[in-house]
This record gives C-alpha cells, structure tokens and sequence, in this order.
C-alpha cells in the first residue's frame, strides 16, 4: 500500500521506517519542510532500535502532493498541529481513502469528520489512542524507535466502519490494534496527558533548571498516587458515558510488559529494565504545552457536559496556566469550531459515534 505521512518528526519517521520495513510505500511531507530536507539532499532515512536499517521514504512538497494517489493518510504530528496539518489534508482527500490520525487527541477526528461533510466526502476517520512507535529523532537524517508498542486501541468515525478500520490498521502495521466501541473511547484512553501532568507538575523546577532526571525514575510513590487519583477521576468520567476504558495499569502492563503492582512499583520496574527515557528538560515541552491544552481541557469538558467533577484535571490546567503565565484551555484550536458546548452527554457521545457526515453538518 501507498501510505502518505504528514509530519515528519520521531512518530512520523519512525512510522515510516516500520511501513517501509513491512513492504509499504511511503510518501513523507513535513509542514515546514524542516524534517525532510535530508530526503531533499538525497541522503536515505537511517532508523535504529527496535526498527533497524536505511529506508528511502518518497518526498512531497505539499499535503496534496503526498496524498494524490495514496491508499492511506497518517497524520503524525503533535496535537497543537492537528489543526493546521487536518486543514491542508482536508481539500484533497478522496472517497475512500483512509485517514489514520495518530495519536488521537482534543476530538481530531471530529474535526475532520465536519470538514469532510462539508465536502460531501465519505473517507474513513481512524481515530488510535497512541502511537504505533516510540522514539526520537536523531537529527538530521535519523529516528532512535525505542519501541513497537504491542496493543492499541483504535476506533472509526463512523463507527460502523470499525471492522474496515480494524483491518487497515493491521494490513499496515501487523496485528497490534484493538477495535473498540466508539470514538469516545478513544478519547478517554489516552493516559498520557495526566500522567505527564503529575510527573512535570511534580518536576518542574527540573525542567525550568535543565537538570538531567529520569522519567520512569522520578515516578515516585507520591507521583505514582497522584497519576492513580487521576486516573480514578477519568475513570468516573467514562463509566458516566457507559464505557469502560483501561485503567492505568493496565495501560502499562500493555504497553511495557510489566508485572502488575501500584503506578510506581512498576515505573520503578520500568526504569530498572530500560532505563530512560530522561524527563524534559525545558519548559517549552509537550508534557505540558500539547498535554494541557489538547489532553486535559477536553476531558474536563467532557466531564463538565456528564456531570462527573474532575477537581485534580481542572487544578491541572489552572495550575500550569499561572505558573506559565498562559491561557492553556484557549490554546486549544479544536474544540471552538465544533461547538459541542451546548451538547448534553447523549448528544456528544452520538456525534463521536456517527461523526458530522451522518447527522447532515456542514464545514464550519
């Protein structure tokens, strides 16, 4: 299969290289231009770790470029760039091609869903949880893949095309992927964002100071009980939505392959079998600028419109808006032009399972 990239930083390498790996063509397009300039001096993509070798990923200038002819679109940027990359992405789709959004942040899909009605285009909206890879990029030809992740839940706008969903995935990246109800799902599987809220809060004058700490290292016994109140908090909001989600534990022990104990106990493991990953070590960093914004406001709003009180999520958000001086619930591009304010609990969770094509939406 042709598969289009649209990012090209560590998720979006590091894809590539696994695609290429398993047979795939891969046609790469990076929103600055920044992250393929190496391809555009005709040096290959150098991947290392869990995936090894030199690839030759195909490049395009443009968004439309990259798709034109494509079997798949994976969009594989941050969440603070979902938006922009989604709006250059949108205009060019065609009936039937795949569009993987990875991972899935803020109701992404959503937002491309209503795009897409505006159109009047019918193309699968594959919403996953995380990514398929980890790692980092290894300037300026090269991606560290620290790790295949071995489950990932994935969900399909509509939902009704889950099986289709289920089985691109798979004929793209193997048998890893797990299909689950709905959207809202989805949304409220993604453990990263508090996870990263507790350990940055917890260590932030590390990360304003630039100091060296280990991520895994300084999930303490306190940090540890404070990622599991969390996580009981976004617990409360999907059984309001009729749902079951994993539970942080779970999350690890899928993820990693760790024995089961408390948050700690098995970062503690973690850390002592692989060592790093090193926590951030500047402010300016996703835990908290992509984290916030995209991952913590959304539940709080979608524990606002069940009625469930999240009290740690919201002193999350207002906590790091003071100590950063910014407006993090406002820095969010995606929630705004879907207006799903006004929308009770029943209405929102039927809009993320039939998406705005459905319902007869137009674009905003």
């Amino acid at each position: 299969m042709l598969v289009a990239i649209l990012g090209a930083g560590a998720i979006g390498l590091g894809s590539a290289a696994a695609l290429l790996a398993g047979g795939h063509r891969v046609r790469l397009w990076s929103p600055s231009g920044a992250g393929t300039a190496f391809l555009a001096e005709g040096r290959p993509l150098r991947a290392e770790g869990a995936i090894a070798g030199s690839f030759a990923p195909e490049r395009a200038d443009s968004a439309g470029a990259a798709m034109a002819g494509a079997d798949a679109v994976l969009v594989a940027v941050p969440a603070n760039g979902h938006r922009a990359v989604i709006d250059a992405a949108a205009p060019h789709l065609v009936a039937g091609q795949s569009v993987i959004i990875s991972s899935h942040y803020s109701f992404s899909a959503l937002y491309l869903s209503r795009l897409l009605a505006g159109r009047g285009v019918a193309c699968p909206v594959i919403a996953w949880a995380t990514t398929v890879v980890t790692g980092r990029r290894n300037p300026p030809d090269g991606v560290a893949i620290a790790t295949l992740r071995r489950v990932i839940d994935i969900a399909a706008i509509p939902a009704r095309d889950a099986a289709a969903a289920l089985a691109t995935s798979r004929a793209l990246f193997g048998d890893r992927f797990r299909a689950r109800d709905d959207l809202m799902v989805i949304a409220l599987s993604n453990l990263n964002p508090p996870s990263h809220m507790a350990n940055a809060l917890c260590n932030l004058t590390r990360m304003e100071k630039g100091e060296r700490w280990g991520n895994y290292d300084c999930i303490t016994q306190s940090v540890g009980r404070l990622i599991e109140a969390l996580d009981r908090e976004r617990l409360a909001v999907a059984a309001a939505y009729g749902l079951s989600v994993r539970t942080v534990h779970e999350h690890m022990r899928a993820s990693f392959d760790l024995p089961d104990g408390s948050v700690a106990e098995m970062a503690r493991t973690l850390h002592a079998r692989r060592g790093g990953p090193d926590g951030p070590a500047r402010l300016d960093h996703r835990y908290v600028t992509e984290d916030v914004p995209f991952g913590l406001v959304p539940l709080v709003a979608l524990a606002r419109a069940a009625a469930v009180p999240v009290p740690l999520h919201e002193a999350g958000v207002a906590l790091f808006s003071a100590l950063y001086g910014r407006d993090f619930a406002a820095e969010n591009d995606l929630l705004p032009p879907l207006g799903l304010g006004g929308l009770s609990a029943a209405a929102l969770h039927a809009l993320a399972r039939e998406g705005f094509a459905a319902r007869g939406s137009g674009a905003p």
